[in-house]
């Protein structure tokens, strides 16, 4: 079984004709919707509203091919100079079109008619409506096209930076020089000595990079700043709402009801500390130490096979998905140098495939990414159904299938558990997972939020970073954690502060991990009869404001009560752990 990804669906390589076409063909569609942007205030409503539509469709389908081949190959190699010259190339190539972009759809979000044309034109009338919504927050077209420009030189630049010093950098462990995302995978490691010297070997390495690191932060952060001024938003939380299609309300009691239940999981915290011989709270380094015995390290095809097994219950069709994945070399597997750290899924809509990256190293922990990456591939077959423009789902929903996944493999993997070491190593295995969509994506959003508070004032260089995150820390993790051993680099290593046009990516793993339990529990009640439901609230969330997805369910996102039925189960669960570490 291949260990990378295949990419020919797209193309052979950046020589392949059929990329030259595509390029060409790229050019084409670019100067038609020029065109028709030159005609349009003379064009009769509908007729423009066609052209565009239809123009949009074919450029997403070539523009998409495009990058996202470009993104995989530089995601497996970010030593690739072809694909980090592609990329910059298409983005030049593509902004060509932000000021006719904008000057069509500003005059669509301004036709008289717009509501009988939605009518008409149902397949996209969310869409319409989003974009009507959406223009007041427009610039000028020669704003728009000289925004796109500088970004390529500006945040997408600083973007790039930060992807290739993290990749490329090196921690001296143990007279080697490894990436860091093998030394971090090392936090999983059953012997504490490895966890220590790892997390040691981790922090120092950051030390040539941490400058530079901090320049693309507040470079990106302070654009995101100055950009949401200008289009008229409040702030970059309130761009955060609005292109997540959710209300505030919902957050409000999302956070509300995570604020209540941390000491909760301070209680599972102290708990692990003391089992593993801690007085002073659990230091980082042991953050991940697998609890019970978990010596078992997972084949590829017995990643496969578990997988499988696992979902082959809840739906053929996933069950099905998973193996094709395997089978047809969605996934690129193993850590090796250049590569990006972590993990994420691609869909690929022109193939209605999706590309898998992880960094897998065999442990059950590994297992559970891949099952929460082919979740998102599961999203995906879901929406490829829909026009290329109506596929697109906002942050919130997006962890919805993917941490559904995870609670699916979670019980199924419980439920086979026999001995009370294997049930120890499996039931904390699943509170760890629990207690970083709690308490570290809140630690990140306090710290991305300490980030914007501050920026406008003031350069935040390294030392000022890390101390905003340690702060972010003790605030979220509170007694929970040794306060003398943190995680100050936390702002460096997670890709998800690094975004020109995406903020508060943090938030949204907390919704989607207790809104995948809410909908599990439906699933328990309902059986069978839920799993058609729960794939039209999957394609419903490219077409759907969140909430209202959400009622598809029958649940109502802003009533706190729903998000802590959530955070009761997994209270249940940190219960029945205490008792077990307490058994001798």
């Amino acid at each position: 079984m291949p260990n990378e990804w295949d990419l020919s669906i797209l193309y052979k390589g950046f020589d392949d004709p059929a990329l030259a076409d595509d390029l060409k063909t790229a050019d084409e569609l670019i100067a038609a919707q020029i065109d028709l942007a030159a005609r349009a205030e003379n064009l009769p409503h509908r007729y423009l509203l066609k052209e565009y539509l239809d123009l949009s469709e074919k450029g997403a389908a070539v523009a998409s091919k495009l990058y996202i081949y470009a993104s995989l190959r530089y995601s497996a190699d970010t030593g690739c100079n072809e694909a980090a010259s592609m990329t910059g190339r298409l983005m030049d190539k593509f902004s060509q079109t932000a000021a006719s972009d904008a000057k069509i759809r500003r005059l669509i979000a301004n036709f008289d008619d717009l509501d009988d044309l939605i009518g008409e034109f149902g397949e996209y009338a969310y869409l319409l409506r989003t974009l009507r919504e959406d223009s007041r927050y427009l610039l000028s077209d020669a704003e728009e096209a000289l925004l796109a420009k500088m970004k390529i030189s500006g945040s997408s630049a600083w973007e790039d930076l930060h992807s290739t010093l993290t990749s490329g950098v090196k921690a001296h462990y143990r007279g080697e020089d490894i990436p860091l995302s093998a030394v971090r995978n090392l936090a999983y490691d059953p012997d504490p000595a490895v966890r220590r010297e790892a997390y040691e070997a981790e922090l120092a390495c950051y030390a040539p990079i941490r400058d530079a690191v901090a320049f693309s932060l507040n470079s990106i952060k302070l654009q995101m700043i100055n950009e949401c001024a200008l289009r008229g938003y409040d702030s970059p939380l309130d761009r955060a709402f609005k292109d997540s299609r959710m209300k505030r309300e919902t957050l409000d009691a999302l956070l509300s009801a995570m604020e209540e239940y941390l000491p909760v999981f301070w209680k599972y915290l102290r708990a692990k500390a003391e089992a593993l011989g801690h007085k002073n709270g659990l230091p980082w380094y042991d953050l991940f130490a697998p609890m019970g015995k978990s010596d078992r390290k997972f084949t590829i095809p017995e990643a496969k096979e578990t997988l499988v097994s696992f979902f082959a219950p809840f739906d053929g069709d996933l069950a099905a998905m998973i193996a094709r994945a395997f089978d047809e070399e969605w996934i690129d597997f193993w850590p090796r140098e250049g590569k990006v750290g972590g993990a994420f899924d691609c869909g690929v809509p022109t193939a209605k495939q999706s590309r898998v990256l992880t960094n897998f190293d065999g442990s059950f922990s590994d297992v559970i990414t891949l099952a929460h990456e082919l979740g998102h591939a599961f999203h995906d077959q879901q929406v490829f159904p829909h026009s290329l423009l109506n596929q697109d789902y906002t942050m919130p929903v997006a962890e919805t299938a993917s941490t559904f996944n995870e609670v699916v493999a979670g019980a199924a993997s419980l439920g086979m558990a026999g001995s009370r070491e294997e049930r120890l190593n499996l039931l904390e295995s699943q509170i760890m997972d629990a207690c970083q969509i709690i308490c570290d994506i809140y630690s990140r959003y306090l710290f991305e939020t300490s980030v914007f508070e501050n920026r406008s004032e003031e350069f935040l260089d390294a030392d000022r970073l890390c101390e905003l995150m340690l702060d972010a820390q003790k605030k979220a993790y509170g007694d929970g954690l040794d306060p003398d051993v943190l995680h100050p680099y936390m702002w460096l290593c997670k890709g998800h502060y690094y975004s020109g046009d995406l903020s508060f990516y943090n938030f949204p793993y907390a919704f989607g991990g207790l809104f995948a339990r809410g909908l599990y529990a439906k699933y328990r009640e309902e059986g069978a009869s839920f799993v058609p439901l729960y794939k039209k609230l999957l394609a419903a969330t490219s077409v759907n404001d969140v909430e209202d997805t959400a009622k598809i369910a029958g649940i109502d996102l802003t009533d706190r009560a729903f998000w802590a039925s959530g955070l009761q189960s997994i209270a249940d669960q940190i219960d029945e752990f205490c008792d077990l570490v307490k058994e001798k």
